[in-house]
């Protein structure tokens, strides 16, 4: 990752990986999840979003000696994670509307179940 881009230590690439883009990454996806699951807003992403570049941040400050206060690297994860909480929220919703209204799309139902028993 270039350092105009991401403030980060020797380790960085591998730092942002691991804490950013996996767990990070897992936490965004399963919020997106439960906001979609309980049938909340879609704007919530990005609160929900800013929380966890928070605790992103302070695990790169915490365990890395990554500097806390970085803009440029907050607005880097904050774009990940919030476009892997859109990719969580997106799946489900998916899901929820194909079990919840299938019968708007007909013949859909029956493919799924044609595909399903073989």
């Amino acid at each position: 990752m270039p350092e105009w881009l991401y403030d980060a230590g020797p380790n960085g690439d591998w730092v942002f990986v691991l804490v950013t883009v996996v767990m990070g990454g897992l936490a965004a996806y399963a919020t997106g999840s439960a906001i979609a699951a309980t049938w909340r807003p879609r704007w919530q992403l990005v609160v929900y979003g800013f929380l966890i570049a928070c605790a992103v941040r302070f695990i790169h400050y915490a365990l890395f000696h990554e500097p806390f206060i970085a803009p440029r690297s907050y607005v880097v994860d904050l774009i990940v994670l919030i476009a892997a909480a859109a990719f969580g929220f997106r799946v489900t919703r998916r899901r929820q509307m194909r079990e919840q209204y299938d019968w708007l799309a007909p013949g859909t139902a029956e493919q799924t179940a044609r595909r399903a028993d073989l």
